[in-house]
């Protein structure tokens, strides 16, 4: 599910291709700078498909813009901004709990998973460190190949330099305290 434009939001899809085509940086480079595939970021570029934060973070690192750019409100009312930080992806919302911290390298995010859910596509991967803690429900985090089962109360800290999937393997939504450190 793509982010819809309300007349006061871009998509962020359309953001990445207007910065990306504006600095003149082909999707080859984009796809070598994140080791995201050339058609699955074309299909972020056209809103077939919403990326995880941490996506949103390698595209924008390769794109040499500010890390926040893709999730910054336009609107100047808190309200909206507040509203704006708020996403859906197909699996999963995820709301930002460091608003104003844009140009900060640690960012946290409360992120809520639908039952028996994953994000579909790609699994996750960017610079630095993360940290998640379950505050509702049970996840499954993948680091690499190495499977972590996290319940309620529980928490993980890992490289997220290494590819990584996150899914919900109980009966009810999951909710989660997601924390990452990008240098």
């Amino acid at each position: 599910m793509a982010v819809k434009s309300t007349g006061k939001l871009t998509p962020v899809g359309k953001k990445i291709k207007k910065v990306r085509t504006e600095k003149d940086i082909t999707l080859e480079r984009v796809a070598n700078e994140t080791g995201y595939a050339v058609d699955y970021l074309k299909s972020v570029e056209s809103g077939k498909e919403m990326p995880p934060v941490g996506a949103l973070l390698q595209i924008a690192k390769a794109l040499e813009i500010d890390t926040g750019f893709f999730l910054r409100e336009q609107e100047s009312s808190m309200k909206e901004r507040v509203k704006q930080y708020t996403k859906r992806t197909d699996a999963y919302a995820y709301e930002t709990l460091t608003p104003g911290a844009e140009n900060k390298h640690l960012k946290a995010f409360r992120v809520t998973i639908d039952p028996k859910e994953k994000h579909t596509g790609v699994g996750y991967q960017h610079e630095g460190e993360e940290f998640n803690y379950v505050l509702k429900g049970k996840v499954e985090v993948v680091v690499g190949d190495h499977v972590n089962t996290l319940n309620e109360g529980e928490s993980l800290h890992f490289n997220s330099a290494i590819k990584h999937q996150l899914r919900n393997i109980g009966e009810e939504p999951a909710e989660l305290i997601v924390v990452i450190y990008n240098p």
